[in-house]
């Protein structure tokens, strides 16, 4: 059974960090495109990071340069370090796997796999 189970969510100022994990059993890291997904209240699901299995990453425009995600495979562990936050990024957060497509994608229909989700809001 494939479980993502989301943590380190939670509340920050604008400007400040967070770091999400997300710690995966049921699949191993290395054969699935990883990646993390959010939803703010009224609005469609959007990609943020995913990760090929060759290691390339694709970020959304709106956190580029800002966030930066990571996994460790030997501990079946995603990472997605947010800096520089805005009130804009506020959502909840989703750790997500899926079947690499031929072109990696930040679309949710290519994902397989969805954790639970991690609540992240910044203030002014």
């Amino acid at each position: 059974q494939v479980q993502l189970v989301e943590s380190g969510g939670g509340s920050a100022q604008a400007g400040g960090s967070l770091r999400l994990s997300c710690v995966v059993s049921g699949l191993s890291l290395s054969s699935y495109c990883m990646g993390w997904f959010r939803q703010a209240p009224g609005k469609e699901r959007e990609g943020v990071a995913m990760t090929a299995t060759d290691g390339f990453t694709m970020y959304a425009d709106p956190v580029k340069g800002r966030f930066t995600t990571s996994q460790n495979n030997a501990k079946n562990t995603l990472y997605l370090q947010m800096n520089s936050l805005k009130v804009e990024d506020t959502a909840m957060y989703y750790c997500a796997a899926g079947f690499c497509p031929l072109t990696l994608s930040l679309r949710p229909a290519d994902v397989n796999y969805w954790g639970q989700g991690t609540q992240v809001t910044v203030s002014s």
